[in-house]
């Protein structure tokens, strides 16, 4: 296998803020690589570096073995871009918004008309080819955004967030898509902050915090690393942070973090820690709602390594 995407020492600041600290990875070819990280971790920032939109501080990028930098344009011409914000002409069909962009990759004639029935088919718009997006929802509108990034049929296909307020119809059928694509054997570097897609769709995983690489490996490799520790999801009413500071603190408890509502807590052997955790949220003023038990997964690493329930926003 080879890299189709080599990053290396990639730093990016925005005055004082250190958004992107020297970041490494690869994506090799025919892999799905995920960004996994909370809003504001800078995946978005370190995106828009790869795809030569924005010029790195430091640190250099290679795309299919060519420099990539905002001038470069044999590196842009093997990415397929798919950013957060929707990017499709509302007044236009599918295939007319396909056709235009199409036009602008010097595709034409039967070549282009060809390939904007494969995408369609890709996406599951095919039934819709004919009607105006602004009739679409959110969820297919982003579908949309995503023919528009495989018109080309780029090396590198990169998905920003693809999934970030759309339906659970048309957010499976995205997952679905991706799935199909990285069967066909095609690069994907996706970036998300919802844990089960990234242990859905990716073959291997750097979780990103505060502009930092903290590790990344496959969710097998990822998991084994914080041994067989297990994680309990409390929901309640009262004093939440004060529960959690004492359950930092608590006998067989790792890490314990708090967010909307919910306290998450990574602990060793849950089975045998429910009646401790229980009495010490109670005794600090909570009033426990619900309780769930899940074993080690990437919620458990990104908590274990950062200290913050993904679910947190920095």
């Amino acid at each position: 296998m080879t890299n189709i995407l080599l990053v290396e020492e990639l730093e990016r600041s925005f005055d004082d803020l250190l958004a992107v600290a020297g970041v490494s990875f690869f994506v090799e070819s025919g892999e799905t690589y995920g960004l996994l990280g909370p809003n504001g971790a800078g995946k978005t920032t370190m995106i828009s570096m790869i795809a030569g939109l924005l010029e790195a501080d430091r640190g250099s990028i290679r795309v299919a073995g060519q420099p990539m930098a905002t001038t470069s344009t044999a590196a842009k011409r093997a990415i397929g871009l798919v950013p957060q914000d929707i990017a499709i002409y509302p007044d236009l069909t599918a295939k007319e918004n396909l056709a235009f962009f199409g036009s602008l990759y010097g595709m034409r004639g039967a070549a282009l008309n060809a390939r904007i029935e494969t995408v369609l088919e890709i996406v599951g718009l095919r039934d819709r080819a004919d009607d105006r997006s602004d009739q679409y929802s959110g969820g297919m509108k982003r579908r949309l955004n995503i023919a528009v990034g495989l018109l080309h049929e780029p090396q590198l296909l990169i998905l920003d967030e693809p999934t970030v307020g759309v339906d659970p119809q048309s957010r499976n059928a995205i997952l679905e898509s991706v799935e199909a694509l990285s069967t066909d054997g095609m690069s994907v570097l996706y970036t998300t902050h919802y844990m089960e897609e990234a242990e859905r769709l990716c073959d291997r995983v750097g979780i990103i915090d505060n502009g930092l690489l903290v590790a990344e490996g496959s969710r097998r490799d990822l998991v084994d690393g914080i041994g067989q520790n297990d994680t309990v999801h409390v929901s309640g009413t009262g004093d939440l942070r004060s529960a959690t500071e004492a359950l930092r603190s608590a006998e067989g408890v790792v890490q314990a973090a708090e967010a909307h509502g919910v306290i998450t807590v990574m602990v060793d052997r849950a089975a045998g820690r429910l009646p401790s955790i229980l009495a010490t949220c109670g005794e600090a003023g909570v009033s426990v709602t619900a309780l769930d038990v899940s074993e080690p997964n990437l919620e458990a690493v990104f908590l274990h390594l950062t200290g913050k329930a993904l679910r947190d926003e920095t």
